[in-house]
């Protein structure tokens, strides 16, 4: 095989072994579930395949259910379920119809009743009932983006102004008791932060929130800027939570997939969180450091890196992350790095990420494009588009953050 080619693979593999629907059939089968009416709300990128997955094992028990996820992500009808899709990372007019549906449907359960709540990464903006306009939530969500904002940034924000965030859902819930199974695609895996924890005590503070306002001088409205001041719930006694996956699982998955092609793998971290373009660079460095070796080994990285944007082009994180590391591996003798998003997209493109490769620099330079310059102007996909460097899975059904890899054949 190519270099690509093992690349292919290794992705193929890792996030095969992340999917969420064997996860959510553990976490459900076996319950005991009371006589009372079984209601299902799935929110997230991987949320119609969760849903799927639960409707599958409640069978009749399932009264209703609504999903929501992200435009693309359906894949068909889900017996007693309602699936909506919904914009993303900006809420859009269908994320707050679908959360109304959802909040209508949870409104109607008695303490008898159970909730299953499935959350996956993109809840945050599938799943919202916002508490100022739609057109502030989206400008600000725009702002924290284009600043790099992390991920626990964004959502010490949003879940204050919002009605179902912070805790806020499980409280609609009341007095029914909330199952909630999660797939995390946070560093750490904090139940409050992912999706902006609907249905998890809030451990921020109205502090935290003002603070980051500060840190990238947000504009916001005397409205939003009140909702910031009031707390949310730090106790909720009606939920219970699994975690089913984190991007950990998919760091080893990686490694596995890697040991089986011949390579000796390392995972550098499952931590990351830094710029795209500085992790790129450091794959790279360590590409240098190695390049004497006899043995092939790989090495990996997974999280999720930020991106600051200085230019209009198209791309995201992970794309920018491999094309930043082609300039440092230019040359050296059967080295690639690759990065992919598990929920198989990456920024506002249809790609999962990038690769590049030795010959990555050589083959832009002659079409007289710099690596540089692209950079600047956040352009990763049309120039990785010319090296067929562009990974394109679809839809995957899973979302554990990214992973990165640096691939030295030997």
């Amino acid at each position: 095989m190519t270099l690509r080619e093992e690349a292919d693979q290794i992705i193929q593999k890792s996030i095969q072994a992340v999917l969420p629907d064997e996860a959510v059939k553990r976490a459900l089968q076996g319950r005991k579930f009371g006589p009372g009416k079984i209601y299902m709300v799935a929110a997230g990128k991987a949320g119609w395949q969760m849903g799927r997955a639960a409707a599958e094992i409640l069978g009749d028990r399932l009264e209703a259910g609504v999903v929501v996820t992200k435009y693309g992500h359906v894949k068909g009808e889900i017996s007693r379920t309602r699936c909506f899709e919904a914009g993303h990372p900006v809420p859009d007019e269908n994320s707050y119809q679908a959360t109304r549906e959802a909040l209508e449907l949870v409104e109607r359960a008695s303490a008898q009743d159970e909730v299953i709540f499935l959350l996956s990464g993109g809840g945050s903006a599938l799943f919202e009932k916002p508490l100022v306009s739609g057109e502030e939530l989206a400008d600000i969500t725009g702002q924290l983006l284009a600043c790099g904002a992390d991920i626990v940034e964004m959502n010490i924000i949003r879940k204050r102004l919002s009605a179902v965030k912070g805790g806020r859902f499980a409280k609609v819930c009341e007095p029914a008791y909330v199952f909630g199974i999660v797939l995390s695609d946070i560093l750490g895996d904090p139940l409050d932060m992912i999706a902006s924890g609907p249905a998890y005590p809030d451990s921020s503070t109205c502090g935290e929130a003002l603070a980051v306002v500060k840190k990238y001088k947000l504009r916001m409205s005397e409205r939003a800027m009140s909702l910031l001041a009031q707390e949310t719930p730090k106790t909720l006694a009606n939920v219970e939570t699994q975690i089913t996956g984190s991007v950990s699982d998919l760091c080893r998955a990686a490694a596995a997939a890697c040991k089986e092609l011949g390579y000796e793998p390392v995972i550098l971290t499952d931590q990351l969180s830094c710029e795209a373009r500085e992790a790129g660079r450091f794959l790279s460095a360590i590409a240098k450091t190695h390049r004497d070796t006899q043995k092939s080994l790989a090495f990996l990285a997974g999280g999720e890196t930020v991106v600051h944007l200085t230019g209009k082009g198209k791309g995201g994180r992970n794309q920018e992350l491999a094309l930043a590391a082609a300039e440092g591996i230019a040359g050296l003798p059967g080295t690639a790095v690759f990065s992919v998003g598990s929920d198989g997209t990456d920024g506002p493109t249809d790609a999962a990420g990038g690769y590049s490769d030795t010959f990555t620099k050589e083959k832009l330079a002659k079409l007289g494009i710099s690596i540089y310059d692209v950079l600047q102007d956040n352009d990763a996909y049309h120039a990785l588009k010319k090296t067929e460097g562009l990974i394109v899975t679809g839809a995957t059904g899973t979302n554990v953050n990214d992973v990165a890899a640096l691939l030295i054949r030997r």
